[in-house]
C-alpha cells in the first residue's frame, strides 16, 4: 500500500474542504490536526485552492494535504507543484489518471459502477473514490461492488455526516471516508476554528469505539475493533502508550497491539 494512502486510512475521516481565502488554510489545518484529523482534501473549486495547499504543505508538515475536484492535467500539475500528497477526482478521466501516475502522486478517481472499477483496474489502480456515496446507495452499494472486486478499496464521499459515517468505517473495503460536516464554508468564513477542532475531535472519537471481549490469562482486558491501526493512532494521541514489539501484522495490516493493561485486536 502506498504510504500516503496508508496515512489516509490511519486517519479514517478525511475532511473535504472548500477554501475561499488562503488566509484560512493554516488555522484550519491546525484545528483539524488538534482534533485528530491530520489530513484534508482541498478542492479545486476556488481560486484559493493552490495557494491554500501550498501554505498547508509548507507550514503544517503534520498534515497530509491533497487536492480534490481535479479535472484536468493542468490542475494536477498545479496541485502537485503546490505540495499535494494525493489527488482526488469526482470521476475517472484516463488522461488525468495516467498523468498523476507519471507524476508519482496517488490518485483516487471517482468510480460508481463495475464498469468504472474495471477501467480503474486497467489503469493500474486498486484504490478509488466512491461518489456521491449516499446518493448512489451508500454502504450497501459499496459492499455489492466490493464482492466481485476483492482487491479494490473505496473512499466514499458525498452525503456522509456524523450520524451515518460510523458503519462505513467498520468495513475493511473502506480506506477512509470523505466528509465536510466539520469544515463547512460557513464555519471557515466565520473563523470558528475552535468549533471545527471540537467537531473534528468528536469525529475522530468514532475510531476509538471498542467492544470488550474477555480478560486474557495474563490479566489484560481484550477489546476488539474494526481497525486497530486507526484505534491505536487515536488512542496514542490521547496519551495511551502501546508497548513496542507487541504489534501483530497480517497481510501488512495491524491486527493487534498491547498496553500494560489491555490488548486491542481486529474484529
Amino acid at each position: 500500500m502506498d504510504k500516503t494512502v496508508e496515512q489516509l486510512e490511519r486517519t479514517g475521516i478525511i475532511p473535504v474542504v472548500v477554501l475561499d481565502d488562503a488566509k484560512d488554510a493554516l488555522p484550519l489545518a491546525k484545528a483539524l490536526c488538534e482534533g485528530g484529523l491530520p489530513a484534508a482534501e482541498i478542492t479545486f473549486r476556488t481560486a484559493a485552492a493552490r495557494e491554500s495547499i501550498a501554505v498547508i504543505a509548507s507550514e503544517c508538515p503534520d498534515m497530509v494535504v491533497g487536492a480534490g475536484t481535479v479535472l484536468t492535467c493542468k490542475q494536477a500539475d498545479e496541485a502537485f507543484a503546490a505540495g499535494a500528497k494525493f489527488i482526488v477526482a469526482p470521476g475517472l478521466n484516463p488522461e488525468v489518471v495516467g498523468h498523476c501516475r507519471e507524476l508519482g502522486v496517488p490518485m483516487l478517481p471517482g468510480c460508481s459502477s463495475a464498469t468504472d472499477i474495471e477501467a480503474a483496474l486497467a489503469l493500474g489502480l486498486t484504490e478509488v473514490k466512491f461518489f456521491p456515496a449516499e446518493q448512489l446507495g451508500g454502504l450497501r452499494m459499496i459492499k455489492a461492488l466490493a464482492a466481485p472486486y476483492t482487491g479494490v478499496r473505496f473512499m466514499p464521499t458525498g452525503g456522509l455526516n456524523a450520524g451515518n459515517i460510523a458503519p462505513y468505517l467498520e468495513e475493511r473495503c473502506i480506506i477512509a471516508c470523505g466528509g465536510s460536516f466539520m469544515v463547512s464554508r460557513e464555519l471557515i468564513a466565520g473563523g470558528e476554528f475552535e468549533r471545527i477542532r471540537s467537531m473534528s475531535e468528536k469525529a475522530s472519537s468514532l475510531m476509538c469505539r471498542m467492544t470488550f471481549k474477555e480478560t486474557a490469562p495474563d490479566g489484560k482486558a481484550v477489546f476488539t475493533c474494526p481497525s486497530p491501526m486507526r484505534t491505536v493512532f487515536q488512542l496514542e494521541r490521547r496519551g495511551v502508550r502501546f508497548i513496542p514489539g507487541t504489534e501483530v501484522f497480517r497481510d501488512g495490516r495491524l491486527v493487534s497491539a498491547e498496553t500494560g493493561t489491555m490488548r486491542i485486536t481486529a474484529v
